[in-house]
This record gives structure tokens, C-alpha cells and sequence, in this order.
């Protein structure tokens, strides 16, 4: 399927591993230019080596996303090198685990600046220049959590539904720009950190990592969890010309976990 996005150009940030970096390699395969951010520097080296196989231009910026400095600097190097972004796709570690009162009010604020603000105010920089040239998309990462909280992960249950609704709202202003907006949430998916999830618990527990894995994905209908590629894979189609009529609208990418009838 021809995608129609070669030569543009995407945003896509915490893009140095698992679903972030697997988002940057299938905009790279479709000849898309990139700006890449994460905190560590020498993960973002190794990332821009394998994208730049691909024959685009990478740029990269090394911050925390609750610095407005490191917001403000991957604007700036990317309108000064490609005059705009054609694609966001805002993407951030996710929030402490915990109950509502295993959690304090200086996480609320962490997980609020991190992931929340940090997607706002990209946003609120990037989408005037895409409403000017009449084309632009713009993909938050959030969770299936939005359809079905999950128990023990107060702090992702509640600033992922306010990212879903900020998405729905923006999505009808912006709609008739050219600028579609939408949110993909995957189910578990086999990143490095949910892989960390399950050693712990193979120790806890006394088990091995692939016992482990099993009991994890038992929940799932498909008996496994996603792989990174496959969420990527889905991103890419919501950036796509393909995807023009779609926006406003939460693509969930779970193995067939949700339940939801709508």
C-alpha cells in the first residue's frame, strides 16, 4: 500500500526504544524525515545510526519532556532544518504504577507534566504550521487503560483519558485544515519495560521469564503480547493519505483484549 508520505517530514518523541523507536523505523522505511527525541543521548545515537539506513535525514534532541526547554528545542531545530512538521506523533514513559492512595500529589504533577503537558504543548507549537499548509497529523500514544482502567494504574487511567479527550476536542478544530488527529492504544505490548515487568515477576514468583510471559498473556485472546512493530505499523496508517477521513478517533491495538462493543 502506497502510503503517499515520503518526503515529509515527523516528530516523534521518547523514539530511542520500543514502541517510539519502532514508530521512527516505520516512518524511516517509507522515506519520512525525522526529528527524534529522548533523554538519553547515547540511546538517540544508536537509534539515528539504524534509522539513517533508510536513506532520510534524522535529527535529534536530547531532554526530558517536562523541560519546556527541550519542547522549545525540538521546535526549533526542526523549523529551522524543514520549515515545519508534517506528522507529531507524541509518545512518553509511562506513569508510576499504584492505587489512588499509593500515589502522592507530586506524581500526579510528574505524570501530568510528562505525559500530558509535555503532548500539549508540542502540539500547541507544531499545528499552527500545519493548519497553514493545509496538511498535518497528529497521533498521541495513550493505552487500552482508556476503554477499560486498569486496576493498580490510577495515574495512567487519569491523564490518558484527559489526553483522549483533549485529542476528540482538537480533532474538530482542526479538521477542516487538512490536519487529522487521533490516539492509537495499544495492549501490552513486549517493550523493554513490560519485559522488566515480567522478570519481576518470574522472581517473585518463582517461575521463569517465559512461564511468566505465559501468565501474563493469558488474558489476551491471541495468547501473546503485541510487538512493537505491530502498534508502528498502525501509526503509520493514521499519518498515511490513506487515512485522511479518520480522525478523532482512538484505534486500539490489543490482541483482541477490549471488550467494548463500541
Amino acid at each position: 500500500m502506497e502510503l503517499g508520505i515520503k518526503g515529509k517530514v515527523a516528530v516523534v518523541t521518547a523514539a530511542s526504544k520500543g514502541i517510539g523507536f519502532a514508530v521512527a523505523e516505520e516512518f524511516a522505511k517509507e522515506g519520512v524525515n525525522l526529528v527524534i527525541n529522548s533523554r538519553s543521548k547515547e540511546n538517540l545515537e544508536k537509534a539515528k545510526e539504524k534509522l539513517e539506513k533508510c536513506d532520510v535525514e534524522v535529527l535529534t534532541v536530547a531532554g526530558d519532556l517536562r523541560n519546556e526547554e527541550t519542547l522549545k528545542e525540538i521546535f526549533n531545530i526542526t523549523v529551522k532544518k524543514f520549515g515545519k512538521a508534517d506528522i507529531l506523533f507524541l509518545n512518553a514513559g509511562g506513569p508510576k504504577p499504584g492505587g489512588f492512595f499509593d500515589v502522592n500529589s507530586e506524581d500526579w504533577e510528574d505524570s501530568f507534566k510528562l505525559n500530558f503537558l509535555s503532548a500539549q504543548k508540542l502540539t500547541y507549537l507544531f499545528a499552527p504550521k500545519m493548519k497553514e499548509s493545509g496538511w498535518g497529523r497528529i497521533i498521541f500514544l495513550t493505552s487500552i487503560s482508556v476503554r477499560n482502567p486498569i486496576p493498580n494504574l490510577i495515574l495512567s487511567n487519569g491523564i490518558r483519558m484527559a489526553i483522549t479527550g483533549m485529542m476528540k476536542t482538537l480533532s474538530r478544530e482542526l479538521a477542516s485544515f487538512g490536519v487529522t488527529v487521533n490516539a492509537v492504544a495499544p495492549g501490552y505490548t513486549l517493550t523493554d519495560r513490560v519485559k522488566q515487568l515480567v522478570e519481576d515477576t518470574a522472581k517473585r514468583e518463582g517461575i521463569s521469564f517465559d512461564e511468566a510471559l505465559k501468565k501474563s498473556s493469558e488474558k489476551i485472546p491471541m495468547k501473546r503480547m503485541g510487538k512493537p512493530e505491530e502498534i508502528a505499523a498502525v501509526v503509520a496508517f493514521l499519518a498515511s493519505e490513506r487515512a485522511a477521513f479518520l480522525t478523532g478517533q482512538t484505534i486500539v491495538v490489543d490482541g483482541g483484549q477490549d471488550m467494548t462493543s463500541i
